[in-house]
């Protein structure tokens, strides 16, 4: 009995291994993990330029988000996320913002109505078109909001946190742990992020 006890609860850790906790899904199985090197790309920003993690020659680090304009849940975080920009940028951590949603499934999220959606919130950051949905799939996004820490490095730019902004999407006021404020704090100070993979919750990608 005793035996058979100790081979289950060796099943359900290896189970529990083999899921990550950003959201494992059928269909986005492929992804980084923490301490991968993730790759840069150039995507075209909503004011047309192109933008590449490799035109901030001063940054410490990037906070990659996969968001929209239509999910509630990212529509609930965009002022958290202005916030975040503007708190991190200025330490060398900015947000770069992608839209990962296919605008033939969810035309709202089309590059005309991100436009929109930019200049109504005042958005502070980059908001990019991931078009032809090459970027999410190589990060192993699923859902929106997805956030994605990097930190830049010699070797690139290695993945330090995978997951949720916060606890509460509801209720910023009722918030208790602030996963990616944490760990960026922890990151910029040289120290171990406690928490470093949560589950992402809101809207799966529209593929």
């Amino acid at each position: 009995m005793k035996t058979m006890k100790t081979l289950l609860l060796l099943a359900i850790v290896a189970t529990m291994s083999s899921l990550s906790a950003k959201d494992r899904e059928p269909g986005y199985d492929d992804g980084y993990e923490i301490g991968d090197l993730a790759t840069d790309f150039s995507l075209k920003n909503v004011d047309g330029r192109m933008v590449s993690l490799s035109d901030y020659k001063e940054a410490r680090g990037y906070l990659v988000i996969f968001t929209c304009n239509t999910c509630p849940y990212a529509q609930a975080y965009e002022d958290r996320i202005i916030a975040l920009d503007q708190k991190y940028k200025k330490q060398g951590v900015p947000v770069i913002a992608i839209n990962p949603n296919n605008p033939e499934k969810s035309p709202k999220d089309g590059f005309e109505a991100m436009k929109v959606r930019a200049e109504e919130k005042g958005f502070t950051f980059p908001y990019l078109l991931d078009d032809g949905q090459k970027i999410f799939p190589k990060y192993g996004a699923a859902r929106t909001p997805h956030v994605f820490l990097l930190e830049k490095t010699k070797a690139g730019n290695e993945v330090k946190y995978i997951g949720a902004i916060d606890d509460n999407y509801q209720d910023e006021a009722s918030v208790e742990t602030r996963y990616v404020e944490d760990a960026v704090n922890a990151m910029l100070r040289g120290k171990e992020i406690r928490i470093n993979t949560t589950k992402a919750i809101g809207c799966r990608i529209k593929i």
